[in-house]
Order: structure tokens, then C-alpha cells, then sequence
């Protein structure tokens, strides 16, 4: 600036406030000098998950060991001069220190030895991941209680002799008074803090697996994290807002996996009223369409009868919210309503023997012969008993559905831990996230068989492309914060739904969510959920072009920008790639969910962004925390670079870096203003 230039009111007053911190020249051109020295070291590492689906013990072990960059970096280092079961016992002892330290002290014939070994060689590894980060910032990572001496330990000089034995001096008097095992507990913990400078993860941590409320308690505990919103994530945010069709749709996903230990145990939700009305009404039906896919089978028959009953009554919710959402265009989707009862032979419910024996007024239950229609087309239904099912009124809950309703309502508002969560993955995620260059969806970007943004009219107005995806961020955000009772808060719960399976969600991605036709139909060619066009355009002739399309629409032009995104498994057991759009766009889903293992052929695709480019990790599955802590087992992985950068990236040239350079920007006003008058310096 020159002296000619003037300041505006709120730039003066902005400067003013930062006088406050910077208050002599010599403070702000210290200021400069640190952030321009930071702007000048290698970004910081960014690592990739997506589609976790509440398999705990894989995402911690993947977690722990950043996809294998920890144990890469122990190889560097000690290849040469540590044995492979030395090296395995280091690397399991970062990933579970407190869990592995018990075992490895046992096995010890000189403990104080190996306590000396293992201690320098954690510092020698801390060193090598904090190469990339200021001192500054390692000291700030530090814990509070050690905090100089592992300061001291990771800046030493070790060339200099005399300067070794002062640092051998200061280990061993960490063994020497019973602080060994809490400074190898702090070092392993900073090297996994070092190691990671950013986590994403791409969607879908609920559903499936048998504990995503671990995930999170994991993630709320991490230093860095964003979360770019799946479909089953949404339909669990609805749920937690209260939303009648969320919490009968999540139901029904915990009870066909059998996971009723995350919701009983982790988040405190009771399935008592529901359980007790499933007995009552359905004790005499046959559930078999509706016994449970995985876990204990020794309760089948009492999980698969409130299956059974979730099921009905979320039927009954999705035809109501159909009814009062138009915009969704999913008419024809209420089933309860396309069945056609007066064709069917009418019977009695189980148990009577006749149809005369029906208390006056009481419909008949079971429907011989029950047709449904489907897509212009009409089928036999699998299952035809509807004892709480009003042929004049379909989608009527009745009195006791509607108790139950409530009770479970109270049970999901109530529980502290999952609001909590929830909470979290409001404050930390978004539908979409741009992220150092790089772009970060869960689906898909909705598109036409022509190759554009396809259309989607809501609330009067049409949105397409990036608009779409900002008005669903801001449409679910509605479901949760809006007031209580609210239209607005009812018309976001619907959203939510709508986000979890509506036809161009751009978080589902699919033409429909088959639940009632997998159920009841048992002509396959109803069940398919056919994808979007996007889906073919990324792996078309003109693929590289869509992706370049997409990442224009977001903002996104520079030659190293890149899509990542999860939520279609693929089929590598097939030879499909996870690379797409001619290698500017990668699919992170490659099946952590163990239901998928069989149809992938392998356990997930995690990816690595360092200053150096793109690394794919391909995991085959993982057996268990205690087989890997006892036996050292890591999980088996291949590494493949898909973008190499033409030179190493800085911090400078990441978000990070323009948000610093913008600062040294103000900062210059602020030495400029000094200099000049305008405001004066304090202590001077």
C-alpha cells in the first residue's frame, strides 16, 4: 500500500482488532516471517475413507495405521537394522499401545533395555512425521504432562556425541523412575497425530456393521476431521430429529442386519413396546421373508416379528409422506396403497377357523391371492398377511402403532449419546466439501442419458448441478435446526427421507429404494435400482470430459483436481477399477461391510494425498483387534500411485495456504498502517 491509499471504516476496524494481538511492527513482521516459513514446508497428509458401514475394528486398525503409512515409514527407517517381527511388534504397539505394551514388557528377559531400545526408536520415528510441521505446531500436539521433555527428545542432535549421551542420559531416567510405558504411550499416540494431517470420510459411517456409534465416538476424538454426508447417514440424522419415517427406515436396517446391540447397548434406544406389540400381532405368522441376515439366530423368530412390524408401519409412514410431498415425484411408491385387497379371497386371520368366527367389524387379515401393483404391472404378493392394515385407509397406523410410534420417537430424541453424534455430523459435515482442489461427494451428481446436470423442481424453483447439491445441504440442515413443530422442520425431516432414497438425491444416486419389492415380489426384474446416468458417463468414451465437467460446476479447474467419491462398491473380484472418469475420479467404496466382502473380493479402498500426489490402498478383509494385537497381524494391502504431483505440493498451494497468505495480506496493511500513523503502536 501507499501512503496515497486510504482505509475504509470496517477495514480500520478490522485492523484495529488485530492490533490488539499485533501491537508493534516488530510483532506483525514476526507474524509474516512465521507464516511465510510455513507456507514454504510440505503439505500435510490427507487421508481417505468412505462407506464404513459400522465395521469398528477394521476403521480403528486402518485408522491407526493411516492405510499403512506408519508402517512404511517404520520400514524406511529401520529396514536395514530391525528384524521384520521387531518392526511387526512396533508397528502393532503404535497402533495399540496401551492394549500391545503388556504383552511386549512380558516377553522381555531386560526390560530396562528394551524399554531404551523402543523409546528411541518412537522418537526416531516421531522425528521423521513431524519433518512436515512446524516445531510450533509438534510442541501444541504434545501432552501437557511431558511435554518439555518429549520437546527436547524429538529436536535432538544426535551427531554430536555429547549431545547423545545427554539424550540417552534423559531416557533413562524416564526408565529409571517408572515413566517408560506413559512416554511410549504419549510418542505412540503423536506419531499417529503426526502422521495424519487431515481425515475425510466419504459417507455411510451407519447401517450394516454392527457398531457406527464406536466410529464416531472414534471421530469426535480426532484432531481433524470433515464428513461429506452418505445416504445412510441422513436417514439416521432424520431419525434423531424426530422424523417418523427415519427412525421406521433405520429400524428396519438395524433389525434385518441384527444389530440390535448398537442401538440397545450404544445409544440406550428400548424396542420394549415394540417387541410386545410384534408378539401380539404377529406370534401366529410365519416371518421367515423377514429373518434377520447376520449376527445370533438364536432370537430370529422375535427380532424377524418386529422386522416384520417395522416394516408394515414404516410402509404406512413413507405413503403418508409420498401423499403431502408432490416435488418428490414418487407417486405410485406407497404400496400399501397399489395392493388391490377386493381381488384377493379374503380369509381369516391364523388361528380361526373360520371366517364367520370374526368379531363384527374386524377386517379379515390374510389375503389369498394378493396382487400388487408395480410399475404399470401387476404381481403376486410373497407375504399376504396385513392383520394391521386397513384395506379402506391403507396407510392409517392404528392406535397401538401409533403408541408405539411415539415410544420409539421418545427413545431416539432422548438418547443423549446419539444427539450427540448427530450433532457432530452436522457441525463436521456437508453434502459436498471442495478440499484442496480436490472435490468430495458421497453418490453422485445427478445427470440426464444426454451427459447434463439433470433438473429437479422443489418448492417452485429448479436446481441442478452444484445449486442442487447446496439446496439439499441447506434442506436437511432444516430437518434438525428448524423449531420445533415448525413446517419447516417437518418439510427438512421429509427431505431427509427423500436424501436416503429419492430418485435424483444426489447422496442415493439410484432410481429407488426396492425394500417393498425385494419383500413381496418375487419377479427379480422389479428389485433392480437402476443408477443414474452419471454412473455410466464416468466409465463412458467421453469419461474424462464428465469429470472435468463436474469439477468445472464445483469451481474446480487446476490440472490436479480430482473426484472422490464412495457408495457403489466396486466389483474387484470382476476387474473393476476404482478409477474412473480417465483417472480423474476415484471411488473409495471398495466394500469395508463385511455382507459386501463376497461381491467385491476385497474389504475397501482407503487413499493417500500426500505432498508427493495420489495413492490408492486396496485392504483385503480384517479378522479381529485381538488377532492383530496378539499375533501382529496387519491388514493385508496394496499400494498403487494414481497421480504423481509434478512437484512436491506445498502448504502454500493448499486451502490452508491461501487462508495464511490472505492473513500475511492484512497483516502488511496492518505494518502499513503503523508506519504511516493511521494507527499507532502500543509499548512502544
Amino acid at each position: 500500500m501507499t501512503t496515497q491509499q486510504t482505509l475504509n471504516g470496517e477495514q480500520l476496524r478490522y485492523l484495529s482488532l488485530l492490533s490488539e494481538k499485533y501491537p508493534t511492527i516488530a510483532a506483525a513482521a514476526s507474524e509474516i516471517i512465521r507464516i511465510e516459513a510455513l507456507l514454504r514446508l510440505p503439505k500435510g497428509t490427507e487421508h481417505f475413507m468412505s462407506d464404513l458401514h459400522g465395521e469398528h475394528e477394521a476403521f480403528v486398525h486402518i485408522l491407526n495405521s493411516a492405510s499403512g503409512v506408519i508402517r512404511e515409514k517404520i520400514d524406511l527407517l529401520f529396514a536395514d537394522t530391525v528384524p521384520a517381527r521387531e518392526r511387526a511388534d512396533l508397528a502393532t504397539l503404535i497402533y495399540y499401545p496401551e492394549e500391545k505394551l503388556p504383552e511386549l514388557k512380558d516377553r522381555q528377559d531386560d526390560l530396562k533395555a528394551w524399554y531404551s531400545t523402543t523409546l528411541l526408536r518412537l522418537v526416531e520415528l516421531c522425528r521423521l512425521v513431524s519433518s512436515k510441521h512446524t516445531r510450533a505446531h509438534v510442541r501444541k500436539c504434545l501432552p501437557e504432562s511431558c511435554a518439555h521433555i518429549l520437546d527436547e527428545l524429538l529436536h535432538a542432535h544426535f551427531e554430536d556425541h555429547d549431545k547423545q549421551l545427554y539424550y540417552n542420559e534423559i531416557v533413562q531416567s524416564i526408565i529409571r523412575y517408572d515413566r517408560a510405558d506413559a512416554y511410549i504411550v504419549r510418542l505412540c499416540q503423536l506419531i499417529k497425530r503426526l502422521a495424519v494431517d487431515q481425515l475425510h470420510i466419504v459417507g455411510d459411517l451407519f447401517d450394516r456393521g454392527p457398531r457406527p456409534d464406536r466410529i464416531l465416538d472414534q471421530l469426535m476424538e480426532y484432531h481433524n476431521v470433515d464428513i461429506q454426508w452418505g445416504n445412510h447417514d441422513v436417514v439416521w440424522m432424520g431419525a434423531a430429529a424426530g422424523s417418523d419415517i427415519c427412525i421406521l427406515t433405520v429400524l428396519k436396517t438395524t433389525l434385518s442386519y441384527n444389530n440390535l446391540e448398537m442401538l440397545e447397548t450404544g445409544y440406550g434406544i428400548s424396542l420394549r413396546t415394540l417387541d410386545q406389540m410384534a408378539e401380539r400381532v404377529y406370534g401366529n405368522s410365519d416371518v421367515t421373508l423377514w429373518r434377520p441376515h447376520g449376527g445370533s439366530q438364536e432370537r430370529w423368530e422375535e427380532i424377524a416379528r418386529m422386522h416384520k412390524a417395522v416394516t408394515i408401519m414404516m410402509f404406512k409412514v413413507e405413503a403418508q409422506v409420498i401423499a403431502r410431498n408432490p416435488d418428490f415425484q414418487m407417486q405410485g411408491r406407497d404400496y400399501l396403497n397399489q395392493i388391490d385387497y377386493r381381488q384377493a379371497v379374503l380369509l381369516p386371520s391364523r388361528g380361526t377357523s373360520e371366517a364367520a368366527l370374526l368379531p363384527a367389524g374386524q377386517s379379515p387379515s390374510l389375503y389369498e391371492n394378493g396382487t400388487v401393483l408395480c410399475g404399470g404391472k401387476r404381481y403376486p404378493l410373497r407375504d399376504t398377511d396385513f392383520p394391521t392394515v386397513d384395506p379402506a385407509c391403507p396407510s392409517a397406523l392404528t392406535d397401538e402403532e401409533v403408541e408405539v410410534l411415539d415410544d420409539l420417537v421418545r427413545g431416539f430424541r432422548q438418547s443423549e449419546k446419539l444427539q450427540r453424534h448427530i450433532r457432530f455430523l452436522y457441525a463436521q459435515g456437508t453434502v459436498y466439501s471442495c478440499c484442496n482442489g480436490n472435490l468430495l461427494y458421497h453418490g453422485a451428481v445427478p445427470m440426464t442419458e444426454e451427459g447434463d446436470f439433470a433438473a429437479e423442481t422443489f418448492e417452485g424453483r429448479s436446481y441442478q448441478g452444484k445449486a442442487l447439491f447446496d439446496y439439499c445441504d441447506c434442506r436437511a440442515r432444516q430437518g434438525y435446526f428448524a423449531p420445533e413443530g415448525s413446517p419447516e422442520r417437518q418439510a427438512g425431516q421429509d427431505f431427509l427421507w427423500y436424501l436416503w432414497c429419492g430418485s435424483l438425491s444426489p447422496i442415493f444416486g439410484r432410481s429407488a429404494m426396492t425394500t417393498f419389492e425385494r419383500l413381496y415380489i418375487a419377479d427379480k426384474s422389479t428389485h433392480a435400482e437402476v443408477k443414474n446416468p452419471y454412473y455410466s458417463h464416468i466409465n463412458g468414451p467421453h469419461a474424462e470430459e464428465t469429470a472435468e465437467k463436474i469439477l468445472a460446476e464445483f469451481g474446480l479447474t487446476e490440472e490436479s483436481s480430482h473426484i472422490f467419491n464412495g457408495h457403489v462398491p466396486v466389483r474387484a473380484i470382476e476387474g473393476e477399477s476404482p478409477v474412473k472418469g480417465g483417472g480423474k475420479l476415484v471411488v473409495i467404496d471398495g466394500g469395508f461391510c463385511r455382507a459386501y466382502h463376497s461381491k467385491t473380493g476385497i474389504a475397501g479402498y482407503t487413499l493417500i494425498y500426500s505432498s508427493r500426489g495420489l495413492t490408492l490402498r486396496t485392504h483385503q478383509p480384517f479378522e479381529s483387534t485381538e488377532k492383530a494385537i496378539r499375533d501382529d497381524e496387519d491388514i493385508d494391502s496394496q499400494s498403487e500411485r494414481i497421480y504423481t504431483a509434478p512437484q512436491r505440493v506445498l502448504v502454500r498451494d493448499t486451502d490452508e495456504g491461501k487462508r495464511e497468505e490472505a492473513r500475511i495480506a492484512d497483516l502488511e496493511r496492518l505494518v502499513w498502517a503503523y508506519q504511516n500513523g493511521i494507527l499507532h503502536e502500543v509499548g512502544n
